[in-house]
């Protein structure tokens, strides 16, 4: 222990979860943070689009999450592309922390994901997506019938063929999905 710890409060310091090295970025509509999530991805950023905590009363009903250190390197990255967050929140306290945006249910031979309001379900065994549901986009109706029968993988991933809130949010059901059933 360093001499100066000595005078340290207890409890001060990096939360015990990780989170205090975590920011939100906030932006006024869900297809600046579908294009921010893409742009940061491709510049090799490690962020999570999540659910905003409810202490962010502004902006959509999406923030993406990102390493706080890299602050100024994400804020020149989206400048760049020409995308401007309302806010940047850094996360430093539990109240502040982003809410996950899957809910997954098991029912024995289907596993299902939800995403926002988008559901996606498959057949344990065989992997094909069974169910499509949730939202409602006109695009809904479209990529569900193009899923549902398709093995998990086989087909192409919603966000290729929704252009909606709904298609995004059910390709992220699908990308959990494929991250917990597929090696």
């Amino acid at each position: 222990m360093a001499f100066f710890d000595l005078f340290r409060k207890k409890g001060s310091g990096p939360r015990p979860d990780g989170r205090a090295d975590r920011g939100l970025l906030v932006f006024e509509h869900t297809s600046e943070v579908i294009r921010a999530e893409k742009v940061l991805k491709d510049s090799g950023r490690e962020i999570r689009v999540m659910g905003p905590p409810p202490e962010i009363q502004k902006g959509c009903d999406l923030v993406v999450e990102f390493p706080l250190m890299e602050k100024l390197d994400v804020q020149r990255v989206l400048v760049g592309a020409g995308l401007s967050p309302l806010e940047i929140v850094p996360v430093t306290g539990p109240l502040l922390a982003p809410v996950d945006l899957f809910q997954v249910k098991d029912f024995g031979d289907h596993l299902m994901v939800r995403a926002a309001n988008m559901k996606l379900t498959v057949d344990k065994r065989t992997l094909v997506i069974v169910n499509v549901s949730g939202g409602g986009c006109p695009d809904v109706p479209y990529i569900a019938a193009r899923l549902i029968g398709q093995r998990l993988g086989d087909g192409p991933p919603p966000r290729e063929i929704g252009h909606t809130l709904c298609g995004y949010a059910l390709d992220l059901a699908y990308e959990e999905m494929v991250r917990r059933c597929l090696p």
